[in-house]
């Protein structure tokens, strides 16, 4: 079987999931990465043995001529990088936030659209074994046919004090926009994954530790064209009862004509349909690199994708979807009113 070449781009916090996740996927030969940081580069290049080290990624893609590449940098730069591979012909996964507006976002899938290249954007949380579990459940309706209700409630505690997320990602202290645009997009994209689209949006945010610039708090209503409503309620500041906040990132509850269906942040999962008590849900799960292994299941799908030309659950034409959703959020917030999303 030949393998598929690829490249990556990036050797920040995040990455090191992603290169781990690469390593496992047989199809996948990964030939070189970019830098510019030398000693974040040589971390990558001995922990996970890639023989090619590059600082200009345009002289990578040139010389590697890659199958793909996986991009892995900050969002401002999503943009022209993503450009220089569509020109190339070269196959596109990119991490999240796509980028710093849905201007630009816009226009990166319009580039890769025009080139015909195939494009994905790195959005893993629906990929997560506790939702696609939730999504076997409901479309076997074993809670009845028809969703009521979603609620989701997330408490991080990484985002108190005055050295609030200096550990381990330091430059979220100066996004002019925070919870919902690097954590809330997750959630916003997974509550389409199971209760469909969004039809209209109501939003409180706020800023609860001064040390940073953008929002670390916030309730969100969402109501989908099905008729079920979904909460969002979530901050960064104060701290869980549960030893891992990152693995399922919180607690889930979802109530449907049938009965209801909870995610714990341990990961289990129980039904309860109406009149019977709460059973455990048998899934396959396991806590191994990020949050139940999602990256490696993430780019696992795009890898099957690319190779059997089916479309990708998170193209870059559908994420603006919920792209278009966070803008939404914003927008009520700003405006203290509803804002409907158009269908």
């Amino acid at each position: 079987m030949k393998k598929l070449r690829g490249v990556c781009i990036g050797a920040g916090y995040f990455s090191h999931f992603q290169y781990e996740a690469w390593r496992r996927i047989p199809e996948v030969d990964l030939v070189a990465f970019s830098n510019r940081n030398p000693d974040r580069a040589r971390s990558i290049q001995e922990k996970f043995h890639i023989d090619r080290l590059y600082s200009d990624y345009r002289a990578m893609l040139d010389r590697e001529q890659p199958d793909f590449v996986d991009i892995i940098t900050p969002p401002p730069s999503h943009l022209e990088i993503c450009a220089e591979a569509a020109r190339r012909g070269i196959h596109v996964i990119c991490q999240k936030p796509l980028a710093p507006t849905l201007e630009d976002a816009r226009a990166i899938v319009a580039d890769a659209a025009q080139a015909g290249i195939r494009f994905m954007v790195h959005e893993n949380f629906r990929f997560q074994p506790w939702h696609r579990e939730i999504r076997r459940q409901l479309d076997a309706r074993t809670v009845g046919d028809r969703l009521h209700s979603i609620h989701f409630r997330m408490r991080m505690g990484d985002g108190w004090g005055d050295q609030a997320y200096i550990p381990r990602q330091p430059y979220f202290r100066d996004y002019p926009r925070l919870l919902i645009y690097e954590t809330g997009v997750h959630f916003i994209d997974t509550f389409r994954f199971l209760a469909g689209e969004i039809r209209r949006v109501t939003a409180w945010l706020r800023r609860l530790n001064p040390a940073i610039r953008g929002e670390d708090c916030g309730l969100v209503v969402f109501e989908f064209a099905s008729g079920a409503v979904g909460a969002y309620d979530a901050n960064r500041y104060n701290e869980p009862n549960y030893p891992s906040p990152r693995y399922t990132f919180g607690d889930l509850l979802l109530e449907s004509s049938g009965g209801s269906i909870r995610l714990y942040p341990d990961s289990r999962l129980t039904r309860q349909p109406l009149g019977e008590p709460e059973a455990e849900i048998t899934y396959e799960r396991a806590d191994r690199n990020f949050c139940g292994d999602c990256c490696y299941f993430t780019q696992r799908h795009f890898i099957d994708r690319l190779i059997d030309g089916q479309p990708f659950e998170t193209s870059g034409e559908d994420y603006l979807k919920t792209l278009a959703v966070q803008e939404a959020v914003y927008r009520s917030a700003e405006t203290r009113q509803p804002v409907e999303l158009q269908p």
